[in-house]
């Protein structure tokens, strides 16, 4: 294959993330400049609020949209696409995974898959974004920017492949995202005119409300693979070297008990003491009480045991 066939290849995969698929290097550590260009362009237009400005509105749009998307990734893309740690119907399935696409953070399937991988791999030389083996920047960059990070092996999410509405979201997973912006430049320019006072428009209300929104997202989400498995505490001897960080636990809805979370990813609750804050499941258990999910996967005695004797020790 010639070097502008892979660029055009990579260009489809923009929109058609299994086009050409058979001709996807899975093994290519390589940076794929085409590829990531999408991802560029999401940053780039960040700098546009030099000249839209912001309105309170809009920022608090930004906040708002941060916190349901980041619940979406933390709640369902992580806990219940990737572990399963509780159970839900599929109409609250695929509303959790469209808001968790939206995200662009590729799709639930994608996300799953290379989650599963680095459990099984955690910090060892199979591990695509580990800090210990390639360095903060790969581990927070890198790893998605090559052929291998755009991959999914779908062995390891079949038990999801017989939903057809996830299928399709996952391999078109940047008509969420596209569809996104479109419905919030429509809502900016709505509030431009009906309600003036709130100084926003079309135009500021998509730079605030999904591309700054969404760049803080991502980073907030891969800050834990390239800071909670390098800077924090470890409650527990795990055969990697994840780490619990109270500030990445903010930031990320309860992701940053890490090491916790290494220790039991079967739990839907990650903050195994009452003074280690989970917002996530905190949401997932009231919205285990308003019946929306079921079958809420809790802290088992034992591991709740040796989290005690263990902190009684330190």
């Amino acid at each position: 294959m010639t070097r502008v066939q892979h660029w055009l290849h990579s260009v489809q995969r923009w929109f058609d993330s299994e086009a050409h698929s058979d001709h996807l290097d899975t093994d290519s550590r390589r940076f794929n400049v085409v590829r990531v260009l999408p991802f560029i362009a999401l940053h780039a237009v960040c700098f546009m609020a030099i000249y839209t400005g912001v309105s309170a509105f809009a920022a608090f749009f930004a906040l708002g949209f941060f916190l349901v998307r980041m619940f979406a990734i933390t709640g369902f893309y992580h806990r219940y696409f990737s572990h399963k740690t509780f159970k839900t119907n599929r109409f609250w399935q695929f509303v959790f995974a469209v808001i968790g696409t939206s995200a662009a953070q590729r799709g639930p399937l994608w996300w799953a898959a290379h989650h599963r991988h680095h459990h099984q791999h955690s910090d060892s030389p199979d591990d695509l974004h580990s800090p210990q083996q390639s360095g903060f920047w790969w581990a927070h960059l890198g790893w998605f920017t090559c052929d291998a990070g755009f991959a999914m092996n779908e062995n390891r999410v079949r038990d999801w492949l017989k939903f057809p509405e996830l299928r399709f979201i996952n391999r078109f997973d940047a008509l969420i995202p596209a569809l996104t912006v479109a419905l919030i430049y429509l809502l900016g320019e709505a509030l431009a005119t009906w309600a003036p006072g709130l100084g926003t428009n079309g135009l500021q209300l998509v730079v605030w409300g999904f591309f700054i929104s969404t760049v803080a997202l991502f980073h907030a989400t891969v800050s834990i693979n390239s800071l909670a498995h390098v800077w924090g505490s470890r409650r527990f001897d795990t055969n990697d070297d994840s780490r619990n960080n109270f500030w990445l636990a903010l930031i990320t809805l309860g992701e940053g008990w890490h090491n916790n979370h290494h220790r039991w990813p079967l739990s839907a609750r990650q903050g195994f003491r009452w003074y280690e804050i989970d917002v996530t499941y905190y949401v997932l258990w009231t919205m285990q009480k308003l019946r929306i999910i079921h079958s809420l996967n809790e802290i088992p005695d034992n591991i709740k045991n040796e989290t005690l004797a263990r902190d009684r020790r330190s």
